[in-house]
């Protein structure tokens, strides 16, 4: 490459950067939040979450206590500044002055941290029932250091006080980490009750509007979704999502839809079920003759077995 192709090159990208286009940033780059910083305290808040079980190699105390104190003000401070700086993106806060920004923000970072003990309580439940429904589980420590549904619930628990506060872009920062790391996607905006459990977790997916009560278990491929998103941005604010009452028991790979649909309380729903209409408290779902077709290996034959699945399955409840 020479020079003059180099340059050639250069100016094309630059002046594409002229376009009025939403992926530009270029006037306010110093005035945009810091995914690394986000990152960096959604980690450290975990270890405010669990005191002890994770090594905090920014402040070398050898004291809990007063490493968590530390720990604390860090997040804290760059809490507060990072909300300061995405305050701008919600219509609720649309005209106010920097000054105002800076108070509100101070406002729900306090309020955020008040949170945290009544998180904590929630968070050990969940430690409660992954280890209560899970014979393989070894203790506690090993749930919460090892389960990939915990670090989920984990992160949408802190992310969801920050949703209910109107704070944009940072919680769904934090959810989609956990997402990409745990192939679980839970909306911050999702509402759990207590002693929710996560069963092996990948390819879940909890929307933005679904309300889930106590005692609810959920196994890997299971969607709670809404029935259609084609109204786009016109569906925003509405119910979209399914309600799931409490002591309900949902296995791999079930699908459940519509803002309108209510799983009721002690229900259980059998795997691949896909349900858009309310389902009566009690209830037990589950596919009956399912169709499964063999071919041989010469690809010349075939067969086709009925697979019994019906009401009398047994359900871990």
């Amino acid at each position: 490459m020479n020079e003059t192709d180099v340059s050639g090159v250069k100016k094309l990208i630059l002046d594409d950067y002229r376009e009025d286009r939403a992926i530009n940033r270029l006037d306010d780059t110093f005035n945009q939040l810091d995914k690394e910083v986000i990152l960096d305290m959604m980690e450290k808040l975990r270890k405010i979450v669990f005191p002890g079980f994770y090594r905090d190699k920014s402040f070398r105390t050898y004291d809990v206590q007063t490493s968590v104190s530390m720990l604390i003000e860090d997040v804290m401070y760059n809490m507060n500044k990072q909300i300061g700086l995405v305050l701008k993106y919600s219509p609720r806060y649309e005209g106010m002055t920097k000054e105002d920004l800076a108070a509100e923000s101070s406002r729900i970072t306090l309020d955020f941290f008040r949170q945290i003990p009544k998180v904590r309580a929630l968070i050990e439940t969940d430690v409660q029932a992954a280890f209560d429904g899970d014979p393989a589980a070894f203790n506690r420590d090993e749930i919460i250091f090892c389960y990939p549904g915990l670090y989920a619930i984990t992160v949408n628990r802190l992310a969801h006080e920050l949703y209910l506060r109107s704070v944009p872009l940072i919680p769904r920062i934090m959810t989609e980490e956990a997402h990409s790391r745990t192939g679980i996607d839970i909306h911050p905006g999702a509402t759990i009750g207590k002693y929710f459990c996560i069963d092996h977790g990948t390819g879940i997916v909890i929307g933005e509007t679904t309300v889930i009560g106590d005692h609810v278990k959920v196994y890997q491929g299971v969607t709670l979704g809404a029935l259609s998103t084609r109204g786009g941005q016109k569906l925003k604010n509405t119910r979209r999502h399914p309600t799931i009452e409490d002591h309900v028991t949902i296995y791999s790979g079930a699908s459940i839809f519509g803002g309108e649909t209510v799983i009721g309380h002690h229900s259980v729903i059998g795997s691949s079920a896909f349900i858009t209409t309310s389902i009566e408290p009690g209830t037990r779902v589950s596919i009956k003759n399912q169709e499964l077709q063999i071919k041989s290996g010469r690809k010349t034959a075939m067969e086709t077995a009925d697979l019994k699945q019906d009401a009398t399955w047994s359900y871990e409840i």
